[in-house]
């Protein structure tokens, strides 16, 4: 049933390639800025207020050195004393800080345990400074963390889980401390990078930009295309009218294969040259029956013995005549074909590999 629904998936995908030609796409959703990106945000700290489902301090040393540190900046001195508390638990604190975030906003942190704290649930993570590549603080978090998740366990040691509780979450958790020094209006060249790099796109962006600026763009190569704001335009007003041009962006021929899942998606420009397919199977059944065997009513030996029957069968499905596509057949007309062919899309994956390898398949195969 799940082979069949993938492949009238598949049929649906076929029929939508093979209309109108591909909608053009906004430049925005097919490059990135260069230098308009978030920036990874890593800290170490701790939670507390645990229901006794924190780090064991005898298995965490570095939960303990920083349990006893903090007290001491608080004036507590407890190097001396027995702590065995597990209300407290060491975590890793990471965020995204986005571009041009200014001091005083907020961003998510996501919180996971480092020791061997078995749930986070309903603790609080102290003041924990982000720190950036540089080594330099752009954030801090602080705040209830939020799993998500269920835990239940039992005195006799069953125990129910739903979800991660080791990992949570403190939307609005960190606030922004530093931003990055990008001065964006200041720039007199931008640079515009592809997401799938594509001589053919990043020279119909070039013209596209061109048609509406004269002169200010020009393809690099097939993943970057640089820009110039006209003449009394500043760099964040040019980007603005930039990203909202509409441009239609092109592809290699690729066939992308999940062979654990069975599914295969292929593109448009996907072409057949000439090429005859039959597909058939081959079921081979192996039956045992085991049959008991026992001395008859006056023998006088003999003992009851079981002895193993089996039964070997071939069944050979008779193949379907050859489905011959011609020269340059497009996508749909190969999924057309092999569809009468009756083939699931396990057996399909089989026959775009053997085309592949009889040189009649124009496009690149990856299998996942």
């Amino acid at each position: 049933m799940r082979l069949t629904r993938l492949l009238g998936s598949l049929c649906i995908v076929a029929s939508l390639l093979a209309g109108p030609a591909v909608a053009k796409s906004r430049i925005k959703d097919i490059v990135e800025f260069e230098g308009v990106r978030e920036n990874q945000l890593v800290g170490y700290g701790i939670v507390v207020g645990l229901n006794g489902t924190g780090d064991a301090l005898r298995n965490a040393p570095f939960t303990k050195q920083s349990l006893e540190a903090m007290l001491e900046r608080l004036g507590v001195n407890v190097r001396d004393a027995n702590l065995n508390t597990k209300n407290v638990a060491a975590v890793m604190v990471t965020a995204k800080l986005p571009p041009f975030a200014a001091p005083g906003s907020q961003i998510d942190a996501s919180v996971s345990a480092l020791g061997d704290a078995k749930s986070l649930l309903g603790g609080t993570l102290l003041v924990t400074p982000l720190l950036g590549a540089d080594g330099q603080a752009y954030a801090v978090a602080q705040g209830t963390v939020q799993t998500g998740s269920v835990s239940a366990g039992g005195a006799s040691g069953s125990v129910v889980l739903k979800g991660v509780p080791t990992a949570g979450r403190i939307a609005g958790g960190a606030s922004v401390e530093r931003e990055v020094g990008f001065q964006l209006a200041a720039m007199d060249q931008m640079r515009l990078t592809l997401r799938n790099p594509d001589f053919t796109t990043a020279r119909r962006i070039a013209d596209v930009i061109n048609a509406s600026y004269p002169g200010t763009a020009a393809a690099e190569n097939p993943t970057i295309v640089a820009i110039r704001p006209p003449a009394g335009q500043n760099m964040v007003a040019f980007l603005a009218q930039v990203e909202n041009l509409s441009v239609e962006p092109d592809s290699a021929a690729k066939v992308v294969i999940d062979e654990v899942a069975g599914v295969i998606v292929m593109g448009d420009a996907v072409r057949v040259s000439t090429v005859a397919i039959q597909q058939g199977n081959l079921t081979i059944t192996v039956r045992e029956q085991p049959a008991v065997s026992q001395p008859g009513a006056f023998a006088r030996a003999g003992q009851t013995a079981v002895v193993p029957q089996t039964d070997v069968s071939i069944e050979e499905e008779k193949g379907k005549q050859f489905l011959t596509v011609g020269s340059g057949a497009s996508l749909s007309t190969l999924i057309a074909g092999l569809n009468a062919l009756g083939v699931t899309p396990r057996d399909m994956i089989s026959i775009l590999q053997t085309i592949k390898a009889a040189g009649a398949l124009q496009a690149e195969i990856e299998v996942m």
